[in-house]
């Protein structure tokens, strides 16, 4: 704003103000940003609005509640705030005399009024957002429970918290990122349960940020307050789509990142067991849930070390004992094992981005012709081994049964990186590589001061195992 010579704050002159509000919103530029000039009372006023964001019907109450003062009404109300309290109906009014959070509210949706003979704007939250229905998310199922989610608008996701959390406690604190885009960003929490000087860090954190646009988002966030570290595929911060784990979340004593135009929703803190957690499991009886969890941390060791393991057998078969004889290859080709491995981890990946870009009506057809040329196809042709198909396709499924994509990618790189280092060391690159992975994840940073191993280290018995047993309902176990 002050770069371009404008005025910080409203001078109360209405020519010199409708001139500045003009020339900073690029009124002549922007065919989506209207002015409507009224005239009431022998006095002039302007509307400065958003096309598309301001609701008609209470437009039309505003402007016919306007043009129905008499003159002889305004002596009763010689400030601004006299006349907002008594001609503007509606319940979100604030004045504003300054000049940047005016044309910061205006672009965010809310409608600003000038007045002649009043120095202030009059700022109106009449802004609507396109909704859309909140069905389930796809990324979160559960068999029973809620089927609600967040959707892409702030006020629609911080009240889906609020009627999860019907306490004076819960705490929506807000914050506006970005020099450009000035993105709406909320922390949520729950007074007296999260930790003070954390929730004070992370709003220092935020407030602080030098950045343009947050144009991805709740991604474009978490980069921003996480130490950058391209070479560590491990994430760093849970998402949920669902208001039921982030109200859950809050209850336990942490803090929730709500982004405007996002439906994912940061959780912290995040530690590296926490993204093995999955909201069937509190849907289900404690001994049902624990067995699912325990089952899951069971599949996530099998997506990682599964493939390598039985490279490094393939590879040392006198390690092999005779029970275990069954797994080595029978009719081996010309291919080396290793190159067959890589090949399927790229088809494997290529197929998942063109599932995602296939339109609903010849899925199907993906499906088989992708099964016929990964399966029956390539064995036929001498491409592949059945035994390298067979056992890429359980890893393929199993990442499907683990709630964070982000973690099985991780996993997926870790994987092929073990791949590489025994085909490169043999036997002394398996155990170098698994070193390598366990120095990754416990050096991972993390946005808020916990550590990304807790409670494994700093060491917490009880919290550790509640990680394994799901355990019944209590006051600190929602």
């Amino acid at each position: 704003m002050q770069q371009q010579s404008f005025p910080s704050a409203l001078t109360g002159s209405y020519e010199q103000d409708c001139h500045t509000l003009d020339r900073a919103l690029r009124i002549t530029e922007s065919f989506d940003l209207v002015v409507r000039d009224l005239l009431f009372a022998g006095r002039r006023a302007r509307l400065y609005l958003i096309d598309g964001f301001a609701k008609d019907a209470i437009m039309l109450k505003i402007i016919t509640t306007l043009t129905a003062i008499q003159a002889a009404d305004l002596k009763d109300f010689p400030d601004t705030k006299s006349f907002s309290d008594r001609y503007i109906p509606y319940l979100e009014v604030t004045l504003e005399k300054r000049l940047e959070p005016i044309v910061s509210q205006v672009l965010s949706g809310p409608l600003a009024l000038l007045v002649e003979g009043y120095p202030e704007a009059i700022l109106i939250d009449a802004r609507t957002y396109p909704p859309r229905s909140l069905q389930e998310p796809d990324s979160d199922r559960v068999l029973r429970g809620a089927r609600d989610s967040f959707a892409e608008t702030l006020v629609i996701n911080t009240a889906l918290i609020r009627r999860h959390i019907r306490d004076p406690r819960l705490t929506m604190q807000y914050h506006s990122v970005g020099s450009v885009s000035k993105t709406d960003v909320v922390l949520a929490y729950l007074e007296g349960r999260a930790d003070p000087e954390t929730v004070q860090g992370l709003a220092k954190k935020i407030d602080s940020l030098q950045v343009k646009t947050l144009s991805m988002g709740q991604e474009s966030l978490s980069e921003c307050l996480i130490p950058r570290r391209w070479y560590n595929p491990f994430p760093r911060v849970r998402y949920t789509e669902r208001p039921d784990a982030a109200a859950a979340t809050i209850c336990e004593g942490g803090i929730v990142i709500l982004v405007d135009g996002t439906p994912s929703i940061m959780l912290l803190p995040s530690s590296f067991f926490d993204f093995f957690q999955d909201t069937n499991d509190y849907y289900f009886p404690p001994l049902v849930g624990s067995y699912l969890r325990l089952t899951r941390y069971l599949i996530y060791m099998l997506t990682l070390f599964l493939i390598p393991v039985w490279f490094v057998l393939i590879r040392n078969p006198q390690f092999i004992p005779s029970w275990l004889s069954f797994i080595q290859v029978e009719k081996s080709n010309d291919v080396p094992i290793f190159f067959q491995l890589l090949v399927v981890e790229l088809v494997i990946d290529c197929l998942k981005q063109a599932s995602l870009n296939t339109p609903a009506a010849l899925g199907g057809s993906f499906s088989v012709v992708s099964a016929l040329i990964l399966g029956e196809f390539a064995v036929t042709a001498r491409w592949f081994v059945p035994e390298v198909l067979l056992y890429m396709a359980f890893v393929a499924v199993a990442n499907f049964a683990q709630p964070s994509f982000e973690l099985g990618y991780a996993f997926k790189l870790c994987r092929v990186m073990l791949i590489v280092l025994i085909q490169l060391f043999n036997l002394w690159g398996f155990f170098g590589g698994v070193v390598l992975i366990l120095i990754l994840i416990a050096t991972t940073p993390t946005v808020l001061d916990k550590g990304y191993l807790y409670p494994l280290y700093p060491f917490d018995g009880s919290r550790m195992l509640r990680l394994f047993i799901r355990r019944s309902m209590h006051d600190d176990n929602t």
